[in-house]
């Protein structure tokens, strides 16, 4: 178990994963994060998305207003990262 894995972080993983639905996400979301950091995280969902379908730095930047520093590092997860995004956007492409 990495350091970041702790006894805490294993309690909010339990809730996310029993959380099951939207209403109730959101609502957790709004108490556990700043308004800022709730759109940069979804934010970042959406970068990994646009660099998925193969859209270039400069367009992500644009219609997302994101960093190309931000972008790299989404990039950079997306690629080599523990999966995450990966896992995510199969979640979406399921909707």
């Amino acid at each position: 178990m990495s350091d970041l894995r702790t006894a805490e972080v294993e309690d909010l993983l339990k809730v996310l994963v029993e959380v099951k639905d939207t209403d109730t996400a959101f609502n957790l979301l709004e108490d556990l994060f700043t308004i800022r950091e709730i759109r940069e995280t979804s934010s970042r969902l959406a970068v990994a998305r646009m660099l998925d379908a193969g859209k270039p730095y400069v367009a992500i930047e644009e219609e997302t207003g994101a960093s190309a520093t931000t972008i790299a590092r989404v990039s950079k997860a997306l690629n080599y990262g523990a999966g995450g995004y990966r896992a995510a956007l199969d979640i979406l492409s399921n909707d």
